[in-house]
């Protein structure tokens, strides 16, 4: 690059290759700071990206093939005590509700995108530049230097994921259970074998696992042979896939979620910084939402960037403060509506398990409320 970076971004995971790509598109200069590469190891996680996502990833030419962006058709969710609420792609009128994407899939995909933009320089440090964008990541080190509160409200839980191949196809339907522990278990529909070919004729069998269970309970599931792993996950969803099988190593991590106190400011010599994706905050997974704002991130402060007054530098306080109000409201929003589900199935005394299953009913009811929610989530606003 023969002219200095006017942003340089710490952190080349999908939100900072993606705002990358969005800030060279409008000729702004990057350095994109990407850290030596650690040892190879099997990524089992796969994102439920919507549409508003998709969009993006596709205007960045960094979209998966079909093999790898599976579409969710329906999705069925169930309470603990026959509660139900189902989202059609049909009834909504669009293609699909959302993408189940390989994340290794999408990363190369980035990747790719990145090495043939010219205005993208990858180094190996960080590098002095008008405005830094901090996408490390929820344990991000630059932000703990730059004395910023990271709010966070840990869960008693841990994640598992993995990928299972059922012996009935999926059909393009994502299944979601709570029951009356807090745990929430979602197979999500993939279209890719367990060898990672597309699916044989017959159907789709291949799901992803995302299993949110008491933080004592993970590591025994983790400990378990994959024949007792399988009959355990078959057990949680009710069988409604048929034999389930293990495909692939598993995962797990604690949850929590957590917020920024500030998203931008500066370093003692002036120049400014601000925060994107998981640096900034993170949500339950229960809802699938996680990527979805950090994207949504990335494309609120490029969308800043562009807009902005010709006098105005990218490191501007006004364009930053604009960025942090945008952003702050609807990550707070969903914040809170997936802390407010996870509790609501973590509490058992009674008339709540009634209740709140009869509030699942009546949801499913409410075409009109299940419309407006559906947008929401599909970034269809």
């Amino acid at each position: 690059m023969a002219l200095p970076p006017e942003v340089c971004i710490r952190g080349a995971g999908i939100v900072g290759r993606a705002l990358a790509l969005l800030l060279a598109r409008e000729r702004v200069r990057v350095a994109l700071v990407t850290p030596a590469a650690s040892p190879a190891h099997e990524d089992v996680r796969a994102y439920a990206l919507n549409a508003a996502s998709r969009g993006l990833l596709e205007s960045l030419r960094a979209w998966p093939d079909a093999a790898h962006a599976t579409a969710v058709h329906e999705m069925r969710v169930h309470g603990d005590e026959g509660g139900r609420v189902q989202f059609s792609a049909a009834q909504q009128k669009v293609e699909a509700l959302a993408w189940i994407v390989d994340v290794p899939a999408l990363e190369r995909q980035l990747a790719d995108a990145v090495r043939f933009q010219p205005q993208i320089e990858v180094v190996t440090a960080p590098v002095d530049a008008p405005l830094t964008v901090v996408c490390e990541g929820k344990a991000s080190a630059t932000r703990e230097a730059l004395g910023v509160r990271y709010d966070v409200t840990r869960y008693p839980q841990h994640a598992i994921a993995a990928r299972l191949e059922a012996s009935e196809p999926h059909g393009g339907v994502a299944h979601q259970w709570f029951n009356d522990q807090g745990e929430v278990l979602a197979l999500l529909p993939l279209g890719m074998g367990p060898d990672n070919t597309v699916a044989a004729e017959g159907g789709a069998r291949a799901v992803a696992l995302v299993w949110s269970v008491d933080q004592f309970r993970a590591p025994d599931l983790l400990a378990l042979d994959a024949d007792a792993f399988n009959a355990a996950v078959s057990e949680a969803s009710h069988g409604a896939l048929g034999a389930l099988r293990l495909i692939s190593e598993r995962a797990s991590w604690p949850l929590q979620r957590a917020m920024a106190d500030r998203w931008t400011g500066r370093f003692a010599d002036g120049r400014a910084w601000a925060l994107a994706g998981d640096a900034a905050h993170t949500v339950h997974p229960l809802a699938g939402q996680g990527l979805n704002l950090g994207l949504a991130d990335a494309m609120a402060l490029a969308r800043v960037i562009k807009e902005r007054d010709y006098w105005r530098g990218v490191g501007d306080a006004r364009l930053l403060r604009r960025y942090e109000r945008m952003r702050r409201a609807e990550v707070l929003s969903m914040s809170l509506a997936t802390d407010g589900l996870q509790q609501l199935f973590t509490h058992r005394t009674d008339p709540l398990p009634a209740l709140r299953n009869w509030g699942m009913r009546g949801f499913d009811r409410s075409a009109s409320i299940k419309h407006w929610i559906a947008r929401q989530a599909m970034g269809l606003r």
